[in-house]
């Protein structure tokens, strides 16, 4: 077989932090290291399509970690398959290059259905009592099955919320294993969310984050090992790209309720809270860690500047962009907002729209990712008197999202082997070609 490549997409990891991971130094030594650029929405669903394409959001429709359908007036969070990016990925193109060249994909949340030969991704099956079945979604359809005899089912109280810990990375990259002794793929791409939990929750300088750092290099110690007796004499390319750095905040902005007191955003008062009404508003926020997308009935051009008037000069926010505006970082696509919202980098949005919490709808004070159009960090906390999410935003101390203007926004590109990395600064989009680039000097 051809040099495997082993791409290993690890959210908030900074070049600082590698002092903390001995490990996984050890295994780089003989490669390289460079700065890698996150391209805007720097968040997990833009940035893993950023480099699974080549291309950003107003080539392949990731616009955010969330959709809002207009027609069918339903925002979709956390749940669509791999139809979403309109562009061809990294396994496609190894496709066209040798129909032999197989690929496989471990855990990025948009890998349904893709064109990869082996997956494996989270997909609970929810029961019509509310509870959850454990499974997930695999390639072949049986393979979840043997995952499950041989390591058990995927902790998926552990991959987010208050429980979130090493456990759920640690199944993640242990089936990673089993799959490459069973597959031996030419490509293998991993998601690595470990650093995501301590970093937003304590802030990306706590202990705990620390903590994280040494727990992520044990786990991926076992990761490099485990891969390089599955392969065998052929070693693989190990390439770490980490998705965005994650910085400190100390403010929070709300615009649900920014447009809610602007006559702007209407709710739908039921038994269990306050709902936005999403057809009977002129403008509502998908708020998506520092960055929202304003979507305005009908795209009235008046209602556009009363927005952007009500967001410019608002602490903590950097940028309000709409219509050609958008553009200045490729985000100019029919599913963005005509608004977009920017924080500063100290300050993130949340989705919150009742001005009383005696309002909020019950699924605000859950771990609910699907029901809450809008993406809810929060979650990460305990409220130990309830026994579920507090309504507290200021209670979280890392973020990201925003562009990357500051060297502190900026993460980490390293490689295995010399010669991969020509450069000292990437952007995220220029991981397709890195990865291309080892199997077309093969053909």
């Amino acid at each position: 077989m051809s040099r495997p490549v082993v791409l290993l997409s690890v959210p908030a990891l900074r070049a600082s932090d590698l002092q903390q991971m001995p490990k996984l130094l050890s295994h780089l030594k003989k490669g390289e290291r460079a700065i890698l650029e996150p391209s805007f929405p720097c968040v997990t669903w833009p940035v893993e399509a950023h480099m699974l394409t080549g291309k950003l959001a107003e080539s392949h429709g990731v616009i955010g970690n969330g959709f809002f359908w207009r027609e069918e007036q339903q925002v979709e969070m956390w749940t669509a398959w791999n139809e979403r990016i309109t562009a061809p990925q990294i396994w496609d193109r190894l496709h066209d290059l040798n129909p032999k060249l197989t690929s496989a994909v471990w855990f990025p949340m948009l890998s349904k259905g893709c064109g990869a030969d082996y997956i494996c991704m989270p997909a609970p099956i929810h029961n019509p009592d509310g509870t959850e079945d454990l499974w997930c979604y695999t390639k072949p359809v049986e393979y979840y099955g043997e995952l499950r005899a041989r390591l058990g089912d995927f902790p998926l109280q552990h991959f987010w919320g208050p429980l979130a810990n090493i456990k759920a990375t640690q199944w993640i990259t242990d089936s990673a294993v089993v799959a490459a002794e069973n597959f031996r793929p030419d490509f293998f791409y991993l998601y690595i969310p470990h650093l995501d939990y301590a970093a937003q929750k304590e802030g990306p300088n706590s202990n705990s984050a620390v903590m994280a750092l040494a727990e992520l290099d044990e786990v991926l110690d076992r990761l490099v090992v485990g891969f390089r007796k599955a392969y065998g004499d052929v070693e693989p390319l190990w390439i770490v790209a980490s998705e965005y750095a994650i910085v400190p905040v100390d403010h929070v902005v709300y615009p649900n309720r920014v447009l809610r007191n602007a006559g702007l955003l209407e709710v739908d008062e039921r038994e269990d809270g306050e709902l936005i009404a999403l057809e009977q508003s002129k403008a509502w926020a998908l708020c998506d860690h520092q960055f929202s997308h304003i979507f305005v009935r009908d795209a009235d051009l008046e209602v556009v500047q009363r927005i952007v008037e009500a967001f410019t000069g608002t602490l903590g926010i950097d940028e309000v962009l709409f219509g050609e505006q958008r553009a200045k970082y490729g985000m100019n696509h029919e599913r963005s907002g005509e608004v977009i919202l920017i924080s500063s980098p100290n300050s993130w949005q949340a989705y919150y729209w009742w001005l009383d919490d005696a309002y909020a709808p019950s699924f605000a004070r859950k771990v609910d990712i699907h029901r809450k159009p809008g993406y809810d960090p929060v979650e990460l906390h305990l409220d130990r008197a309830t026994r579920g999410t507090p309504l507290d935003a200021t209670l979280v101390r890392g973020s990201h999202g925003a562009p990357a203007k500051q060297k502190e926004q900026l993460g980490v590109l390293l490689s295995s082997q010399t010669g991969t990395l020509a450069q000292e600064h990437y952007q995220d989009t220029d991981v397709f070609g890195l990865v291309l680039q080892q199997f077309e000097a093969d053909q």
